[in-house]
């Protein structure tokens, strides 16, 4: 069909700026749910020039799942939206597959139409069982209601931001054909900060750029990280839920500029042995309603109150019950080696980045603690669950300097599963339905693959790797 007898949604960058800039602030301030639902409904019905409506949501392991729906038909039907839950890892078996997808009408964004494609808005669903209520394999929807049990009941915000490394390689699809090639290929070899104006390096990570600023990301800075053709984008916090739909759309862009330029976006916490590997550094703060940081003591030890060191301390007491929710592939145990900067160690410091938690410089707004032992293939609603509920709920255990003690996380995927599997806490953290759900999925995943991780990085790890999905490959478990 003729272009030119098309009609569809195309905004330049700086108009789709602030549209997610407002849409935005709705959500941080918390506007009534109904009153934007009838805002974005109306908006659907008047503009004209959207054709379909692109839906996402998340599965236990946090694969981004994505289905478009006709405009027209959305606008008839939006409280009646209903998917099939067996195709779904981790979520139902065939004999109850039905479940339905409710539209999370704040977490609405507008998509530059050369990445996207034109004529398209995103919203993310939330996932309800057959009856209505929350699914409880739906780790968003645990974590957006924790968030709201938060609020409701101390006036807390939870708040978070990471820092999401990643490499670019050389070719389409290069995850997929690793099994073939045995290498991933470099397109730059700069290093630390160095990348030249035009080369390939610097071309992705400029385009990644604006496309996060038309969605109203905030960039604060980008750079080549250390490793070869290492990137890392930064962005500014927000509300949990909100930080962790960002996640999402932060991987989904690279992914898709990437593509758009020939290569491959990768995720894999070490791609490559001998370099440093991608971490999610995940910052995390919590505010009262007056938007007061309860992170911040000035004068007290590195400026932190006792709130937030009691929040380190929970998140010590449980670090080895929770590796698994923050390093949850086979391939993120490589990256917990100290010779490159990894955080293995289970204590908290300020200047120590081998340990798990770390308390970067800050002010009265900027004051938090930082998680360090994260990989950037974990589920983001698992991990902000992991953190925040730890954080507020957990246990302080009575080791004797817990915050320096010889703990180390595990260094393989099957000690975590053992810890996992053993913990009372992430049976409280996830039910015992979904623990046992997400038990399963991890161990399957790793009986898939050499238990000894070796000297170089196997096919199985990358080709059974959650995150690259390969429809043929899952259906042989």
């Amino acid at each position: 069909m003729p272009t030119e007898l098309r009609d569809f949604l195309m905004l330049p960058y700086g108009e789709l700026e602030e549209l997610n800039l407002e849409a935005k602030k709705q959500r941080r301030d918390r506007v009534a749910p109904d009153k934007i639902q009838e805002a974005r409904l109306k908006y659907l019905t008047d503009e004209k020039r959207i054709k379909a409506v692109t839906v996402m949501f998340s599965d236990l392991e946090g694969r981004l799942h994505m289905l478009d729906y006709d405009k027209k038909f959305l606008l008839k039907s939006a409280d009646n939206l209903t998917f099939d839950g067996s195709s779904i890892r981790g979520f139902t078996p065939q004999r109850e597959s039905d479940l339905r997808l409710a539209l999370d009408w704040g977490a609405f964004y507008w998509g530059p139409a050369d990445i996207f494609g034109a004529g398209k808005v995103l919203i993310f669903g939330e996932v309800l069982d057959r009856d209505g209520s929350p699914f409880s394999a739906d780790i968003r929807g645990v974590l957006k209601q924790l968030s709201a049990d938060q609020y409701a009941k101390h006036g807390y915000t939870l708040n978070a931001a990471n820092e999401i490394e990643g490499f670019v390689f050389q070719g389409l699809d290069a995850e997929q054909r690793y099994h073939e090639t045995g290498k991933f290929e470099y397109v730059n070899t700069g290093g630390y900060y160095h990348s030249l104006p035009g080369d390939p390096l610097r071309q992705f990570i400029d385009t990644v750029a604006e496309v996060q600023r038309a969605m109203g990301f905030e960039n604060e800075k980008d750079h080549p990280e250390v490793a070869p053709s290492q990137f890392e984008i930064n962005y500014s916090y927000g509300e949990v839920t909100a930080a962790a739909d960002t996640i999402q759309l932060y991987k989904l862009i690279c992914r898709q500029v990437a593509t758009k330029l020939g290569m491959t976006a990768s995720f894999l916490p070490k791609p490559v042995v001998g370099v440093n590997g991608n971490g999610m550094h995940t910052n995390v703060s919590v505010s009262d309603k007056n938007g007061k940081n309860l992170f911040w003591e000035k004068g007290a030890q590195e400026n932190l109150s006792k709130f937030a060191f009691d929040f380190s301390d929970r998140i010590l007491t449980h670090g080895n019950d929770i590796c698994l929710l923050l390093n949850s592939s086979v391939n993120a145990y490589r990256r917990l080696d100290p010779h490159f900067e990894a955080p293995n160690q289970i204590k908290a410091s300020a200047v120590d980045r081998g340990s798990m938690v770390r308390f970067p410089i800050g002010n009265e707004r900027s004051s938090r603690v930082e998680v360090r032992s994260v990989a950037p293939d974990a589920n983001p609603y698992m991990v902000m669950l992991s953190v925040f509920k730890t954080g507020l709920e957990g246990s302080i255990s009575d080791i004797a300097n817990l915050r320096q003690a010889d703990r180390y996380l595990p260094d393989n995927i099957y000690d975590a599963l053992t810890n996992f599997r053993n913990s009372e806490w992430t049976t409280k953290l996830l039910g015992a339905d979904v623990k046992e759900r997400y038990a399963e999925l991890k161990q399957a995943t790793a009986d898939r693959c050499p238990r000894l991780l070796g000297t170089f990085v196997k096919a199985q790890e990358v080709q059974y790797h959650h995150e690259v999905y390969n429809q043929y490959i899952w259906n042989l478990f």
